[in-house]
């Protein structure tokens, strides 16, 4: 079954990117936010399997708007992407509950990142 995905960047450019990328690999990109918060409610409208969030956006940033995504649903898959790869934001991001951490512009292991995911679901489906 292919996977919905939420993209949140405020680039125009890295959502085209992104979207052609997921495309290929059979995912299916649902919405695309340009902010945080129009990410939190993309987010609740369509509810997502995987959102793809940025963490520096205007209006609410990626980190506020994953810890309301959390809120709201707990089980919520969520991979933040930033330019900035310092330590202390992604150890930040894991602990408020984002699946993974992928710095930008390397997204050559998005792919695998989303398949391990996938691969999780179904291991869980299996146990249940």
């Amino acid at each position: 079954m292919r996977k919905t995905v939420l993209i949140a960047d405020d680039s125009l450019f890295m959502r085209t990117y992104l979207k052609s990328l997921l495309n290929r690999e059979q995912y299916i990109v649902i919405s695309e936010a340009r902010d945080g918060e129009e990410a939190v409610n993309k987010y609740k409208e369509h509810l997502p399997d995987i959102v793809l969030l940025d963490i520096t956006m205007p209006k609410v940033s990626g980190v506020d708007a994953l810890i309301e995504i959390k809120k709201y649903n707990p089980k919520a898959t969520v991979i933040m992407c930033s330019a900035m790869g310092q330590k202390s934001i992604i150890i930040d991001s894991i602990r408020k509950g984002a699946k993974d951490f992928i710095i930008k512009p390397y997204f050559n292991n998005l792919v695998r990142i989303l398949n391990n995911i996938e691969a999780d679901w179904d291991s869980a489906k299996i146990k249940a």
